[in-house]
């Protein structure tokens, strides 16, 4: 468990060694290298909070509210990092072919290039971590984060199916 600048633990779920803090930590460490890196790669004003878009959009675009719903945040939230995105210019916004009255949010080039490199930065360092850990055990490290998820996504609830009106 990392040390907090005045003493050991900074909270309750962090002295107690929590699954949720297991699993938190080391993705703030990561999340924080990430787009520092990302920022000295010339994005400077990419935040973390901009993961929930860079994450969640789809290939070919997505609409606000299926971005805000895959995030898990209020429509008002996401749309706040959208038009900051747009602004300056990582996303750009056109008509859905589906539906003429809805728009899709879609990555520019820029977009592209800054989801490129977060990939890219990411696996740099994963085999930076399995060097470390050692390949085998991050492989098994890697496999049980793997059923872990699936066991947790299993129980997660869903929404009730609709009839598709409304």
């Amino acid at each position: 468990m990392r040390e907090a600048k005045d003493g050991p633990a900074r909270n309750v779920t962090e002295a107690r060694a929590t699954i949720g803090a297991l699993l938190r930590l080391p993705y703030e460490s990561l999340a924080e290298w990430l787009y520092g890196e990302l920022a000295a790669a010339g994005h400077p004003g990419v935040r973390r909070a901009h993961s929930a878009v860079f994450r969640h959009i789809a290939p070919g675009g997505s609409r606000l509210t299926d971005l805000a719903e895959r995030a898990g945040m209020a429509k008002q939230s996401m749309a706040y990092l959208v038009d900051g995105l747009i602004a300056a210019g990582y996303l750009a916004t056109a008509p859905d072919p589906s539906d003429g009255r809805a728009r899709l949010v879609r990555l520019t080039e820029s977009g592209r290039e800054v989801q490129e490199t977060l990939i890219r930065l990411s696996a740099a360092a994963e085999a930076e971590c399995a060097q470390a850990m050692g390949a085998a055990e991050y492989a098994r490290l890697r496999e049980l984060l793997g059923r872990l998820a699936a066991l947790l996504e299993a129980r997660r609830p869903r929404a009730p199916v609709t009839s598709g009106e409304g």
